[in-house]
């Protein structure tokens, strides 16, 4: 490593414990990593989404992309953060999930009409933004893209599968697809 990557390097390490995942692969281009680990903090750290609702984000743009390290870094922290185990499941395996709170239903489903259909129903914005106003839509917004650009790094660079894990999708093994049922029973 050059000095400035050996100098954001050790931010990253000071901030977030070490440099893993996709730090590894983004401090090849300083200026990218540096925007990134700061977009990244903001959207885990301090947008004014509620915890349980930055992880949540974080685990629906993960299986999105279906971001295997994302999800396996993130799905305990989304559970003791106050996501229900059950919806956490329905969403690994691409079901509809069930949340109890109003609010934390609107933001579901405003998070998987954005990354599934590409828009947002007329309905489900007023719903989304009655409960969390325009800067916290904003946030979502903000959070939903740097996961998806974290996603989309840690497949193409095929980032740490973490080969003590159980794979957490059931229609991914290693990166890529299974064609089928029979193929996930037998991987």
């Amino acid at each position: 490593m050059d000095q400035r990557q050996k100098e954001l390097a050790a931010r990253i390490a000071g901030r977030r414990g070490a440099v893993r995942g996709p730090f590894r692969v983004w401090l090849h281009s300083p200026e990218m990593c540096e925007r990134a680990e700061s977009l990244g903090a903001f959207a885990r750290f301090d947008c004014s989404l509620p915890k349980h609702l930055r992880e949540l984000t974080l685990l629906m743009a993960a299986r999105n992309w279906d971001a295997q390290y994302s999800w396996n870094a993130h799905v305990h922290q989304a559970i003791e953060a106050g996501i229900p185990e059950a919806a956490v499941k329905a969403i690994a395996e691409k079901r509809e999930a069930v949340f109890e709170e109003p609010a934390d239903h609107a933001f579901y489903q405003f998070c998987r009409e954005i990354l599934e259909e590409h828009f947002v129903t007329d309905a489900t914005f007023a719903v989304a933004l009655e409960h969390f106003g325009a800067k916290g839509l904003v946030d979502t917004i903000g959070a939903l893209g740097n996961f998806t650009m974290l996603g989309m790094c840690l497949n193409t660079f095929q980032v740490d599968l973490q080969a003590d894990k159980k794979p957490p999708f059931p229609d991914i093994r290693g990166y890529g697809r299974v064609a089928d049922a029979a193929d996930r029973t037998s991987s």
